[in-house]
């Protein structure tokens, strides 16, 4: 039960609501009659007081406690909205004793009040409600976390704050309650995906939505999540991308579409990847991967310039110019310049895995070359790519829905844009031969075993549609989570995703 995890001053706190409830105050009131956010009462004083008018601005506030100066007679208090804070002061003048003796025995940091009265400027400068009547709105009973004494204009003022990331993550409503950066973060996150939806919307894309529960899995290389369908009798898998779904509404005569939703993956979890994460995908008919890069470009600029103002970020102690146009890498020169291997003189897995031995750079015993190439890239060329750059022509093997190039049937027409040294997406030129994309996947089922991510079950719909004509044309898949990541700072995407899954807590004791 809820209250056998009372902490003492806890028990005060719901006494103290006992208490109120005995002289006959509510203090779960059933509405609210607040008139203006914290910031707008601010800016109609500001205007009046602007005009040099006299008329009185009279509001009626509500927020939590944010801050508590209790001095006899008065007291000063901070409530905060979404739109900010903004100061109380409570005098007995306007309040009487009684009422004012209500509000020093019954109000804690956190609460919820609404309160009524006249706005003015203190003599040091802030503009602050006179409070005529105040009430409870909802009274916490669990104490925010960490409160912080400060001292100001030699009175002892108390704030909330959480700094413990796993308390942060799992209690994230605690988190956004006290901490107001990481609101700001989600806020960042959430103009971010409208201003992605605007520059497609923009450029006469069309939002659509794709099956998350799928009869078979595609379109990237990962472990899907599986569940079964009473009704049904069917087993269904959680998606792993919108990729072919997205492209059979090309075969329809859609051809600009785009999804901005939730994929889910059952893989390792890291400062980069989370089993459920956001993600963009967006296919252009009568496009190639040479012109998505452009769009790419265009687009991660010009999102960041809206959300932020500036097309420049730090991240990790770079400062990064997101400016296009973007560095452009071909890999085999790339490996060439850092590592001193020319992958092209290593045309299959046996002779590449020598090579690497030779030089003692680490990677798994009997994979293909593609792999292989993989693990160069990632020891490499991901760490140097801190300025944003497109990584392009991939193997063939580990890119099974690209079209390859004309000139290298084992080199494919696919890129991976690299910021702070991590990748935020990946585009091909898509395949749209129905005929070797059959072929494409019945080798993987034969290179792969069943327990690898990068096996792409063959998917005989998804083949008819093909068959049916598909037009050319490019398409990219882009972290969102990532992305957020970048222009907000965080090292972690636990920073930037509202509810991170988590270890349950029976599993963190029983390590401790």
């Amino acid at each position: 039960m809820l209250r056998d995890e009372f902490s003492e001053i806890e028990e005060q706190r719901l006494n103290k609501l006992e208490k109120m409830r005995g002289q006959g105050l509510e203090p779960y009131p059933t509405r609210s009659y607040k008139t203006h956010s914290n910031a707008d009462a601010i800016a109609a004083y500001e205007k009046e007081e602007e005009n040099g008018s006299d008329k009185a601005v009279e509001v009626v506030l509500a927020g939590r406690l944010r801050a508590i100066r209790n001095m006899g007679k008065l007291s000063f208090a901070h409530i905060e909205d979404k739109s900010g804070k903004v100061q109380l002061l409570l005098r007995v003048n306007e309040l009487g004793e009684e009422k004012l003796d209500e509000f020093v025995r019954f109000y804690d940091l956190g609460d919820f009040i609404e309160a009524s009265g006249t706005m003015f400027r203190t003599r040091r400068g802030e503009v602050t409600l006179q409070v005529a009547d105040f009430r409870m709105l909802a009274k916490t009973l669990l104490q925010l976390p960490a409160d912080k004494d400060e001292v100001v204009d030699g009175e002892v003022v108390r704030h909330a704050q959480l700094s413990d990331p796993e308390t942060r993550y799992r209690q994230r409503y605690v988190d956004l309650a006290v901490n107001s950066e990481v609101r700001e973060i989600f806020k960042i996150r959430a103009n971010t995906i409208k201003a992605l939806r605007e520059f497609l919307d923009e450029r006469g894309f069309l939002e659509v939505e794709t099956p998350i529960l799928q009869p078979i899995y595609g379109g990237a290389a990962a472990k899907p999540f599986t569940t079964y369908h009473n009704q049904l009798h069917q087993q269904l898998y959680l998606r792993i991308s919108f990729e072919l779904y997205l492209k059979r509404l090309l075969v329809g005569g859609l051809d600009r579409v785009y999804e901005i939703g939730r994929d889910f993956r059952n893989e390792g979890v890291s400062f980069k990847h989370n089993p459920e994460f956001t993600q963009l995908e967006f296919y252009m008919a009568y496009a190639d991967y040479m012109k998505i890069m452009e769009m790419t470009e265009q687009m991660v600029s010009q999102v960041a310039q809206k959300v932020l103002g500036t097309m420049k970020i730090n991240y990790d102690g770079q400062e990064i110019d997101l400016t296009p146009p973007w560095n452009r890498l071909q890999i085999r020169q790339g490996l060439i310049d850092q590592s001193g291997i020319d992958i092209q003189q290593y045309p299959d897995a046996e002779s590449l895995a020598a090579v690497m031995k030779e030089k003692k750079i680490d990677f798994k015993p009997g994979v293909s070359r593609g792999k292989l190439i993989n693990t160069l890239l990632e020891t490499y060329l991901e760490p140097i790519m801190i300025q944003p750059t497109f990584l392009y022509d991939y193997p063939r093997d580990i890119s099974p829905l690209a079209k390859a190039k004309l000139e290298d049937p084992t080199t494919v027409e696919r890129f991976e844009g690299y910021i702070g040294g991590m990748e935020l997406c990946n585009a091909f030129t898509e395949l749209n031969d129905p005929l070797d994309q059959e072929q494409r996947f019945l080798e993987m089922g034969h290179t792969y075993n069943e327990d690898e991510e990068e096996r792409n079950p063959m998917d005989e719909d998804y083949l008819q549609a093909m068959a049916y004509g598909m037009p050319p044309n490019g398409g990219l898949g882009l972290g969102v989570d990532r992305f957020v990541m970048l222009l907000t700072g965080q090292r972690t995407l636990r920073e930037v995703i509202l509810f991170p899954h988590l270890r349950d807590t029976d599993q963190e004791n029983k390590k401790v």
